[in-house]
């Protein structure tokens, strides 16, 4: 099964039969030629829409009837919404959700748990790339990120749930968030450091992306957010019911959770390896207004080989057994409704090695 991307201006997706025709129209600027392409609706399982492309009723209700996705992307990469098949009937799994969000200790324990998956494979893929580099930037903060993930370890959940979330309060919440951040600002502190463009990336910034890294991180992220979302919608739970981010209208805080141990595996291993074999370089951006964003040509070769991460196999630290990214990130969404219906005592992050 494959992810279809619609990144050309205008596509117009129809079905026929068991087949979806992407019609692409005529680009005057490319030089290239009207054309169609056809797509089995049995290889597909989802479906970004990126920009002004189209999809027409019989299409998409063929795509919910074979149980795949449908994700808008704004022109500039921004997620705007999502079609799914019928949500899951399992109405006591999402109860369980509520009241495990309710339960400060529960919650405590859970965020914990992403936090420190999160930390450390950041530190992982430190320690990975400075086996080359040997900087001590980088080992420096490898060091401090070792500090964080022991500090989060023994942090011991507040009585009540505190009234302020802010790393400056005396409570244990405060704290974890705290300690998120710094070890988050050192990794990013040394970022470029790994790179070998290192002109390509100026320091973590997000609205806008204030230069090509970043453009390419904040891209990535949102399309791992919906390779979470999907995941959390097929196991039953609620995307908007979260533990470590706080929940608000219209904020998935749930996928935004999930998705924090995945952040720096897939999508920063994808920006680096892009980046330093110089498959994409500074050609391959616009700047307008001091936000850059991907060519067209540099968003279909970040996109081909961020699928490639997806389906990459490895060893799955919990289940030992072989499994690609993309089934990781359904298993551990799995583990999580597990361990919230009561039915494993603890759960644990994906955590690389």
């Amino acid at each position: 099964m494959a992810t279809l991307y619609l990144t050309e201006p205008q596509t117009l997706v129809k079905r026929d039969g068991e087949t979806l025709i992407v019609h692409i129209p005529e680009n005057e600027e490319k030089q290239t030629p009207k054309r169609k392409v056809r797509v089995p609706l049995l290889k597909v399982d989802r479906v970004v829409v990126h920009g002004t492309s189209t999809l027409t009723s019989p299409a998409i209700a063929a795509l919910m009837e074979k149980r795949a996705e449908v994700t808008f992307l704004n022109r500039y990469g921004k997620y705007q919404g999502h079609l799914a098949h019928g949500f899951t009937r399992n109405g006591q799994l999402r109860l369980k959700q509520s009241q495990a969000h309710l339960d400060w200790p529960t919650r405590h324990k859970l965020s914990k748990a992403f936090v420190y998956g999160k930390l450390a494979n950041m530190r992982t893929m430190l320690l990975r790339f400075n086996r080359k580099r040997q900087h001590d930037a980088l080992a420096n903060a490898a060091d401090t990120m070792k500090t964080a993930l022991t500090n989060v370890k023994h942090l011991q959940p507040d009585a009540e749930a505190p009234q302020h979330t802010n790393p400056q309060t005396e409570s244990a919440w405060g704290r974890l968030h705290g300690l998120e951040g710094s070890a988050t600002a050192a990794y990013f502190g040394c970022y470029r450091h790994i790179l070998t463009s290192p002109e390509l990336f100026n320091g973590r910034t997000r609205r806008p992306p204030r230069d090509p890294a970043n453009a390419l991180l904040s891209f990535g992220y949102t399309i791992l957010l919906n390779q979470v979302m999907s995941a959390i919608c097929t196991v039953g739970l609620d995307p908007y019911i979260g533990f470590l981010h706080s929940t608000r209208y219209g904020k998935p805080a749930l996928a935004l959770d999930l998705m924090e141990e995945f952040r720096p595996i897939i999508v920063d291993s994808t920006v680096i390896t892009l980046i330093n074999n110089q498959a994409l370089t500074a050609n391959d951006f616009v700047e307008q207004f001091g936000a850059y964003r991907l060519t067209e040509h540099g968003r279909r070769t970040f996109l081909t080989k961020l699928e490639a991460r997806f389906d990459q196999t490895l060893t799955h630290p919990t289940f030992n057994y072989k499994a690609t990214y993309r089934r990781a990130i359904e298993l551990q969404a799995r583990l999580l409704a597990k361990t919230i219906q009561g039915e494993i005592p603890t759960y644990e992050p994906f955590i690389i090695r």
